[in-house]
């Protein structure tokens, strides 16, 4: 029996979906990250400031490489 014939190629419009949903997402989790800036309390300390300033550099560096793909 013939096995059925795979097609592996994953076309410009689906990276393009792709980019898409992925930046979508990216600008949710920045807006949450902008928002969450102002509602917590100043007096907690850097690591909130560290922890928050970590994850919008790794968003960042995301849509750089979404970028390259361009």
């Amino acid at each position: 029996m013939e096995e059925p014939v795979k097609d592996d190629t994953f076309g410009g419009d689906n990276i393009r979906r792709v980019r898409h949903d992925i930046r979508n997402q990216l600008s949710n989790i920045n807006l949450s990250l902008e928002q969450l800036k102002y509602e917590i309390p100043d007096d907690v300390g850097s690591d909130s400031e560290f922890y928050i300033s970590t994850i919008q550099t790794s968003c960042e560096r995301i849509n750089l490489l979404l970028n390259e793909l361009d």
